[in-house]
């Protein structure tokens, strides 16, 4: 009888599904409610994924859900946004998580594109609070030797100190390899470019969105939040909240933003071939604000003005496509 009853849940998602995220039904257990039209469906489509439910949440109530599934602990909402037929989920926060999930999606799935939406901490003295950055890069910029001290300084060894460093810290490349290319031969990179003819269209659709400016608790800005397409990015396993070392990130990398997963899946999107792009709308200064970090007074303006410029580049991104 209990089996009866989830399989008459599932049917009912498939004829009635709804377009909130706390409304859209769970399967019960990883895999139980597939069917042609969910996790085994082989459309093309694109990925839309964010780390918090706050930032995923503003796509899924914009977007036409036909069917969701869970694999591996994390629900899967199949569908349309903004023309496109699309694929949204959680990564969840940090690096492993975002790889992880963005690999499930990948097999799962036919991914023919990736879009992450989300927050980050700002990082360029010139932005604020509000902004939509759209890096044209990511750096995993953690990926680090932690030096030895010697009475002539730090010893880096074997390793590079072409990246400069913050004390003992003192970033590395990561070594990859590459889907089509010889196996097992892999590679230094630091920087994972983001899909130029992605980065082309968000440029052209960037200035046309309207940003929020208050929260809902009527906390305003006192500033224009703008869109800027280009620069760097730099992700990491740290939630920064320090002046100084946001200082030396700015000053190492030139990054407009720092997060905990947006390179990650920068690395298995290049991994995997696919094209990818990630907006990030800067939640808090990552420590360079005066007074308490800024995050949990405008984390929902800031996850808001992500997925608005999303949403425009998914439908520039469908009219092109």
């Amino acid at each position: 009888m209990k089996r009866l009853i989830l399989l008459v849940i599932c049917l009912l998602v498939l004829v009635f599904p709804t377009s909130s995220l706390a409304g859209i039904y769970h399967a019960p257990e990883d895999g139980w409610c597939l069917n042609p039209r969910g996790c085994s469906n082989q459309a093309p489509r694109l990925a839309v994924m964010s780390a918090l439910v706050s930032e995923l949440e503003e796509l899924v109530e914009r977007a036409e859900i036909h069917n969701s599934c869970v694999i591996n602990g994390r629900t899967f909402y199949i569908g349309k946004l903004s023309g496109n037929k699309v694929v949204l989920f959680l990564s969840g926060m940090s690096m492993v998580n975002a790889a992880m999930m963005i690999q499930t999606a990948l097999d799962h799935f036919n991914v023919i594109g990736i879009v992450f939406s989300g927050i980050a901490g700002g990082v360029n003295p010139g932005l604020n609070i509000g902004d939509v950055t759209v890096p044209a890069r990511w750096a995993q910029y953690q990926e680090n030797l932690f030096a030895g001290e010697t009475p002539e300084g730090w010893d880096v060894g074997l390793y590079t100190d072409i990246f400069g460093n913050f004390g003992m810290m003192f970033p590395q490349f990561v070594s990859v390899t590459r889907k089509g290319e010889t196996p097992d031969a892999e590679k230094n990179k630091f920087w994972f470019e983001v899909d130029p003819e992605m980065l082309r269209v968000a440029a052209r659709v960037g200035n046309q969105v309207v940003l929020n400016t208050c929260t809902p608790e009527g906390m305003c800005l006192d500033h224009e939040p703008i869109v800027v397409v280009g620069g760097n990015g730099a992700s990491g396993q740290t939630f920064v909240d320090n002046a100084e070392y946001r200082d030396w990130v700015w000053g190492n990398f030139e990054a407009d933003a720092l997060d905990m997963e947006s390179a990650a899946v920068a690395h298995v999107a290049y991994v995997n071939q696919v094209p990818f792009i990630a907006f990030r709308s800067l939640s808090d200064l990552a420590g360079g604000g005066a007074g308490e970090n800024h995050i949990s007074t405008f984390l929902q303006l800031a996850a808001e003005n992500s997925s608005r410029v999303v949403v425009a580049f998914l439908k520039e991104w469908s009219e092109e496509h």
